[in-house]
């Protein structure tokens, strides 16, 4: 799993949780264009992604990630504090698994994750 967001104390959190609880192996990018160096050189089976990011947002990720050959097959779950509906409908537009609300119970950061990617267990 990469986890990538711009705020390193959410990062180590998610981090946290998915290994700990989960007994994921994680990776962590804090830009776009390091998520996407990250998912070319990791063995990566998912990416949970913040969508506001300066610089390379989320959205402009997805597109850096889907455009590439090497990582365009590898599931994506945006990570959003934006609760709106026409926010959520945009970003629903783009080429993703799921979204997720921030902020996110570490306790139950995994399953949820697990569920939006249809993993059988998380």
């Amino acid at each position: 799993m990469l986890v990538v967001d711009d705020e390193e104390d959410i990062l180590e959190i998610a981090r946290l949780s998915l290994e700990r609880l989960a007994g994921w192996s994680v990776v962590t990018a804090s830009s776009g264009p390091d998520a996407l160096q990250m998912a070319r050189t990791e063995s990566v089976e998912a990416v949970l992604l913040d969508v506001m990011m300066p610089g390379t947002d989320g959205p402009a990720t997805v597109a850096l990630l889907k455009a590439d050959e090497a990582t365009r097959h590898i599931p994506i779950v945006l990570l959003t504090a934006k609760a709106q509906s026409s926010d959520r409908q945009e970003l629903n537009k783009l080429d993703i698994a799921g979204i997720l609300q921030k902020p996110f119970d570490p306790v139950s950061l995994a399953g949820e994750v697990a569920t939006v990617l249809g993993w059988d267990d998380g």
